[in-house]
């Protein structure tokens, strides 16, 4: 089995997006790129991220199988039901959404520019391996699975 080509957990990922338009806000200031969202919006944001990244996990749980996204090989079953009928990675795209709130709430339009290089990177260095080792493992099941089911829903 390839064995991942990640190095930084996603969570480690996560914060340093997170961190950098938390940064955008504070040290890049273009007159006409900056806004302030509304405290609601923010907040239904981070309600949806919770709820979709919650699903995925129970989800996982009610297979008996791995979380843990640096030892996919350790997958006893392939999770293609409740929420991950929609998307192939909930958690992945809950951590977006959360992404989306900070540029929301700290209101920097070069915030959002931090968007694109999550899914990128997560994309490469996440994703792509993780898929390897479950085709390695569930073969044709998770071939179909990735012709039906988009990676970022």
């Amino acid at each position: 089995m390839k064995f991942l080509e990640l190095k930084v957990p996603p969570v480690i990922v996560f914060l340093i997006c997170l961190s950098l338009i938390w940064g955008a806000n504070q040290w890049v200031f273009i007159e006409g790129l900056s806004f302030g969202a509304e405290n609601w919006i923010v907040q239904i944001f981070v309600a949806i991220a919770v709820l979709i990244g919650l699903l995925g996990i129970i989800e996982f749980r009610r297979k008996s199988t791995t979380v843990n996204p640096h030892k996919p090989g350790n997958a006893t079953t392939l999770v293609t039901t409740g929420i991950y009928t929609f998307s192939r990675n909930p958690m992945y795209t809950a951590l977006l959404i959360v992404l989306i709130a900070g540029a929301l709430k700290w209101g920097s339009l070069v915030g959002f520019l931090v968007l694109p290089l999550f899914i990128i990177y997560m994309n490469r260095f996440q994703i792509k391996p993780e898929e390897t080792v479950l085709e390695e493992k569930f073969g044709e099941e998770f071939i179909f699975y990735k012709e039906d089911v988009r990676r970022w829903a």
